[in-house]
Parts: C-alpha cells; structure tokens; sequence
C-alpha cells in the first residue's frame, strides 16, 4: 500500500517549497509526486483529508513593507495535485504554525516573532477565510531568547472544546475555550513551566486525560492531568530528552504519541535524535532509548498513518533530507534508516489520510 504525504520547508517565493510525495509501505521507499512553488517560507502544514485540502503557513508583506502572517489554502485533486484556492492573512506578524479545528471550520495560527495566536474561518470551498481573532501573550523568561512572549504553537483537544497554547517566550501553557460560531479563542487557564523550560510543541494522548510538552531550551519533557471539562493542566512529571553524558548543545522541537497511547516520541536538534518513552498507567514516561535521527536538526517528525504507526519519517532540515525507520509497536524502538528522501530545509511533514 503507498501513502500520500506532503512536506513544509524554507524556500524562497521563487522556488518550491510544497512537496507532494508518495510512500510505499512495502519496500520503505519515496517518490517525489510533485511541487508547488510562489510561496515564502511555506514551513509548517496542516491537511484536512475528507475534504482533501491542505494548508500552509507563509509570508506576505503590508503596506508598510512589514512580514505578515498569511495561509495558503489548497484543493488536491485525484492525482495528488495542488490548486491554489486563495491566500489570506492572518495576524500582523510571521507566523510558525497552523492547526485546524476538528470540524473544519477554522484554523488557528502561533507567531513566534509576534507573541501572538490566532484564528481564521474556513470557507464552504474549503479557502481561508477572514481573521476573526487574535489574542497578544504577556510575559518573558530567564533564558536571552525569552526577553519577549514567543507563541510556539496551538494544539486542538480531542473533544474540540479546547486548544493548549505554547508560549517560548513567557514559559507558559495558556488554554483557549473554542467558541467556533463566534470565531473566538477565550483564554481560560494558563499553566507555568520551569524558569527557561520553553514550552514548544504539545501532544494530547489519544485515550488517556493527559498531555505533553516539549520544552526546547532545557530539553526536557512534562506530562500534565487534563480536565476536560475545564480545559486546566496540572504538571505531574518532567523527564529529560537527553542522555546524561550529552554536554553539547542541544534544542527540542517535536512531539508525537503513538497512536495506541503506549509510546512517546521527541526530536532533539543537537543531539539529533529521537527521544522515545514508554507511556506508564496514568501517563507517566519512561525512557527507552534514544534513536539517533541520521541527519541534522530534526525540526518536525511524523508517524506514518497506518493502524501501527509502523514508521517515523524524521526531517532532518540541515542535511536537506527526510529520513524513514521502521518503528517497533512491541517496544517502541526505531530501526536502522530505511530510506533517505533529499529535499531542501525540510521542516514539517504531513500525511494525506
């Protein structure tokens, strides 16, 4: 059987930044199916497979010459072509990440540079629509790159009632209430980290009320309680992503549970390796190895969509390559890479299904 899965990367407006690619699960191997170029920096996606449509973060310039945070909407067609819906901003600053909500009808958006997040309707055609919300973060750090809020990401819960914001900058979970007939985020609860953790990325387990963040500058992980009711965290464990004999340096990036709920996985760019934990009763982590990513800086990595999530598929942006392993579903364990796909400064991976 061949997946179908599309990768994010930096790339000027000039060339391609879009890729569309194929997966076949029998010999591990990728074919590029096609690109899409007219895009600045098309770096982090996200896909709505009923709808087949795809969506991409990028860059547009204000009447003042200032970068804007915009997405681009896309159809995919029957044979995995891109068509280009519409493109549309989305709050007055680059942006780092886009999510959409569980019915389609809205998208929200994390500005690093901004401090901000933000939402957008989706039309009927499935094109990005007008912005209908924007929050602006509070607050600043220990570490030199916390001198400001930095929303990192926004992350939907699994009942769609509420989405988890990670703020770099401010060491800071703030937990938004989706009011999506209105278009509105309302912040209800925020959660602190660690002095200099800097909360990045976030992932729900799929069964049980707990999530996860990974924390880039001290390289750890913390798991929390999840009322789902109420939208609050509540820290209860922080593991590190690093061997204790590793003295270089090092920033996390991405986090993905196993689609069983029992495995935990997490990128190290420094290390370059994939942190991978057993998730325990009741959530807790346990480490069972770390799996080296063959590459440089793995900014994003995916689990393949078969039931078994039998593959990780790791973008490495400094070696310009995405690399696959197979993925035990006994013990969690990466293989030896299985094939290596070359493709310029990828940065985010995301499948078709």
């Amino acid at each position: 059987m061949k997946d179908i899965f599309f990768i994010g990367s930096y790339a000027n407006a000039d060339s391609s930044g879009v890729y569309v690619c194929e997966f076949d699960r029998a010999t591990g191997e990728i074919a590029l199916l096609g690109s899409y170029a007219g895009l600045q920096n098309p770096t982090f996606l996200a896909v709505h497979e009923p709808s087949r449509k795809l969506y991409a973060i990028t860059e547009l310039a204000g009447e003042d010459g200032a970068k804007r945070g915009a997405v681009a909407a896309f159809d995919i067609d029957a044979g995995f072509g891109l068509s280009l819906l519409n493109i549309a901003e989305t709050i007055p600053a680059p942006t780092c990440h886009v999510e959409l909500d569980r019915t389609r009808t809205a998208l929200m958006v994390s500005s690093y540079h901004g401090g901000m997040v933000g939402m957008n309707r989706i039309e009927t055609d499935g094109g990005v629509g007008l912005s209908t919300d924007v929050r602006r973060h509070e607050g600043a750090s220990v570490h030199p790159a916390q001198d400001r809020p930095r929303a990192h990401s926004v992350t939907v819960d699994r009942n769609n009632r509420f989405a988890v914001a990670c703020d770099l900058g401010a060491d800071k979970i703030v937990t938004y209430r989706l009011d999506l007939p209105a278009g509105a985020m309302e912040p209800v609860s925020s959660v602190s980290l660690a002095p200099g953790a800097g909360p990045r990325h976030f992932a729900f387990h799929p069964t049980l009320p707990v999530g996860y963040v990974i924390n880039e500058l001290n390289a750890t992980i913390t798991a929390f309680a999840y009322d789902e009711s109420s939208g609050a965290l509540e820290e209860f464990q922080t593991v590190p992503t690093l061997p204790a004999s590793y003295e270089g340096e090092n920033a996390c990036a991405d986090i993905h549970v196993s689609p069983d709920g029992r495995f935990l996985y997490g990128s190290n760019r420094g290390h370059d390796s994939v942190a991978v934990f057993r998730v325990e009763n009741g959530g807790a982590l346990s480490l069972v190895e770390h799996a080296s990513v063959s590459g440089r800086h793995p900014r994003n990595f995916a689990l393949s969509p078969d039931p078994d999530a039998a593959y990780l598929f790791a973008a490495n942006r400094d070696t310009n390559d995405v690399v696959v392993f197979r993925r035990s579903v006994v013990t969690g364990r990466l293989s030896e890479p299985v094939s290596r796909f070359s493709v310029a400064k990828p940065v985010c991976i995301k499948f078709l299904s």
